[in-house]
């Protein structure tokens, strides 16, 4: 059976879901439409994006995902259909797959038959969607694209010393994920001592635990997600609310040379 996932930032009260799953349904008949999240932050692509990154791959191969954040094609921002592990991804080119593909996805093309519309998900996606749904060649949707849009804030920094990342995406729970990932920490740290730095140097954290109970309930602490990206939390508390973390403020990672006994012996 076909799937088309959609996710979105449209509200209840709106006609545009419901508009959307009445094409879909007319242009193919006993279509499976999965609802991933709606009533997102109005241009919220880095929460969206995050959510998609952490679920296409549990949809069986051939499903269609549709996404609809600030989909409005402008010439920075096309509308555009991706093809990575089997799956297919439609929408605007407005930095969101930057975040779904942390490495460069398998195919990309212009959506050949876009337009100026304002519903570009009703006009544009819908045919898309159920073109590839239909097992259409992707290859017959436009030319290939070949860079993706990649925001800024999604690229964690690292020089010998010091890791500078973000706080990307804040989960119901309230604990915080970065953009630094397993990787970049293993290859800055080396296996030296460390700090995590939040909040101007405020809260640290200096070891990484492997499970959320490790730590004291109440105490803040670090561990590197499903996702294998770096996770701020605390033990059965509201990390984000306590520590007023938000998406896009700084963190800190300090790596050091001299283990702690001997750098006190120094001082």
């Amino acid at each position: 059976m076909a799937i088309i996932t959609l996710i979105s930032d449209w509200h209840q009260g709106d006609h545009y879901l419901a508009a959307l799953k009445g094409k879909l349904l007319s242009l193919m008949p006993g279509l499976n439409i999965v609802d991933i999240c709606h009533q997102l932050s109005p241009f919220g692509f880095i929460k969206a994006g995050f959510m998609l990154r952490n679920s296409y791959r549990s949809f069986p191969k051939g499903t269609v995902h549709i996404i609809s954040i600030n989909s409005e094609a402008t010439p920075d921002s096309p509308h555009i259909v991706v093809y990575h592990e089997g799956h297919y991804f439609i929408g605007a080119d407005n930095g969101i797959f930057g975040i779904i593909f942390p490495d460069k996805p398998e195919k990309a093309f212009l959506l050949e038959h876009s337009s100026n519309s304002v519903f570009p998900e009703y006009d544009v996606f819908a045919d898309a969607a159920v073109y590839l749904s239909s097992q259409g060649d992707i290859n017959n949707l436009g030319a290939p694209y070949h860079e993706l849009n990649i925001p800024s804030q999604l690229r964690a920094t690292f020089d010998q010393s010091t890791i500078i990342g973000s706080v990307i995406y804040i989960d119901s729970y309230s604990n915080a994920i970065t953009n630094v990932t397993r990787d970049i920490f293993e290859k800055a740290g080396k296996s030296r001592r460390f700090e995590i730095l939040l909040k101007t140097n405020y809260y640290k954290i200096n070891k990484i635990n492997s499970f959320y109970h490790e730590t004291s309930n109440g105490e803040l602490l670090a561990l590197f997600n499903s996702a294998n990206l770096l996770e701020i939390a605390v033990a059965k508390g509201n990390a984000a609310e306590l520590l007023n973390l938000g998406v896009n403020d700084t963190i800190r990672i300090k790596f050091y040379d001299t283990p702690e006994r001997e750098e006190l012996k120094l001082k």
